[in-house]
């Protein structure tokens, strides 16, 4: 069992992963990426988990078929158990030497079942199929599969065949009764909006029903819908994201009435703060709450928390702490080194009119080189930034992207008190903000070891700051 803050396997990275949940353990599939050149095959790779604190890796769970087999890289599906006790796995099948009408690997959805307790998989490759006419060949994947009644629906994340290439993403879907043979039927969700809708997920929260699914586009972000009944209409939430661009392909498990999202935040290439963003990474869960109009919140899980139970000091902040700067700037700096992994708790109390209020980790002593967490009360927004950004060129307007921040989170803020969590873990940051927006990324430079809090064109007063790690 490893206790771990996000894991990530030995040797590899994780992709999409499958949650299950049965018997008050979290199994979760996911798909191992080893970033070997040539291209080894993907296979699934098993982790399991009661508390999303302590881990135990499996390792193989579904192997890669062989360079030669349809089954090349088995990619994301899902997994559920029949009336009989047999557990069936849906995947995508595909390897890059099979060409489908369209000229790109074919993506197939292949069928495994298990009478072992969800182990001992066996594939049933005479019950594979690819995608029905009307759709692209090279896009019929992600397979998930849930009960409606006596019917089993299918979801797979397709494209149209024919109309503007980058509207062409549907969510298709196929019914049965026995959970071997599928029916293609009309759309699942048909907005014409997108490329694609990867990993789609559906469940039921009381009156409402969820639509989940990642946007395959410049967006990249993982999405929701909501209904009132599996037959639409899909309503869009004022904020529709449960994270930024690096939280991706999340999927959706329940137990003891609680709803998690569990995906992955996305390394950057060559290690570093403006690297391209890399596919896989390192897994990481939020837990969703329902407010009472049927919008979701999202947070870090209370065990995770937990786990950080070892407080730490953070040096000569000695909260309360008023920071006014009406027309300026203002900051206060810890005098303490923290250590790589731990979780910060502030409470802020916001001024009516403050244009910017902050958190910084891994400052310098004098708090011009860090991360900050910066929430925008004007703009309705929580941002990450860092500073300083790579430069381009020798003057100041040359910096990495010529951009203004990092990434932002739709994010109420009326005057008033908030409450912000954030881990910092190795090189990455995951933020959330009055347990309602989370903000996840990577921050690979360490500029210092500090914390601090800063107002920029108005005042604030941070009420109380904790910081602990874990044993």
């Amino acid at each position: 069992m490893t206790d771990t803050v996000f894991f990530h396997p030995d040797g590899g990275w994780v992709g999409d992963v499958i949650p299950f949940a049965r018997d008050g353990v979290f199994h979760l599939w996911y798909l191992f990426d080893d970033r070997k050149t040539p291209k080894t095959g993907m296979p699934w790779h098993l982790v399991t988990t009661t508390d999303f604190v302590h881990f135990e890796d499996h390792g193989v769970a579904v192997p890669s078929g062989g360079p030669d087999a349809e089954d090349f890289n088995v990619y994301t599906g899902s997994v559920v158990v029949g009336d009989d006790d047999v557990a069936h796995l849906f995947s995508t099948a595909s390897n890059p030497r099979r060409l489908g009408e369209d000229g790109r690997p074919l993506q197939l959805v292949a069928h495994a079942t298990s009478t072992a307790g969800l182990t001992g998989w066996v594939k049933h490759p005479e019950l594979t199929f690819g995608a029905p006419e009307g759709y692209e060949t090279g896009d019929w994947r992600d397979p998930f599969v849930f009960r409606d009644g006596d019917l089993w629906r299918m979801l797979v994340a397709a494209r149209h065949a024919e109309g503007p290439s980058r509207r062409r993403g549907t969510i298709a879907q196929l019914t049965s009764t026995d959970l071997r043979t599928w029916t293609p039927v009309a759309p699942f969700w048909d907005p014409r909006r997108y490329i694609a809708h990867e990993c789609p997920d559906v469940f039921r929260w009381g009156d409402w029903w969820y639509l989940v699914y990642s946007e395959f586009s410049d967006a990249f972000c993982t999405r929701y819908r909501m209904a009132r009944s599996l037959d639409g209409p899909w309503l869009v939430p004022d904020d529709d994201t449960v994270d930024a661009r690096s939280f991706y392909a999340a999927k959706t498990v329940e137990h003891d009435g609680r709803r998690f999202f569990v995906g992955w935040i996305a390394t950057r290439e060559g290690d570093t703060d403006d690297g391209a963003w890399q596919w896989a990474g390192t897994l990481s869960t939020l837990e969703a709450t329902q407010r009472a109009d049927g919008t979701l919140s999202f947070r870090l899980p209370d065990e995770f928390l937990a786990s950080f139970s070892v407080p730490v000091a953070p040096g000569a902040i000695p909260a309360p702490v008023h920071l006014d700067a009406t027309d300026g700037f203002a900051q206060a700096i810890g005098d303490a080194e923290l250590p790589d992994s731990y979780l910060l708790t502030a409470e802020l109390d916001i001024a009516e009119g403050t244009e910017e209020v902050g958190l910084l980790v891994r400052s310098t002593a004098d708090g011009d080189e860090a991360g900050a967490i910066r929430l925008e009360p004007r703009r309705g927004r929580v941002v990450f930034d860092r500073w300083p950004r790579t430069t381009t060129g020798g003057e100041q307007w040359q910096i990495s992207g010529d951009v203004p921040f990092v990434f932002e989170r739709p994010c109420p803020l009326p005057a008033g008190r908030h409450r912000v969590e954030i881990v910092v873990s190795d090189d990455i940051l995951v933020a959330v903000v009055d347990r309602r927006v989370a903000l996840s990324t990577r921050l690979y430079r360490r500029a210092g070891g500090h914390v601090g809090v800063f107002v920029n064109g108005g005042a604030a007063e941070l009420l109380s700051l904790e910081i602990r790690t874990r044993p």
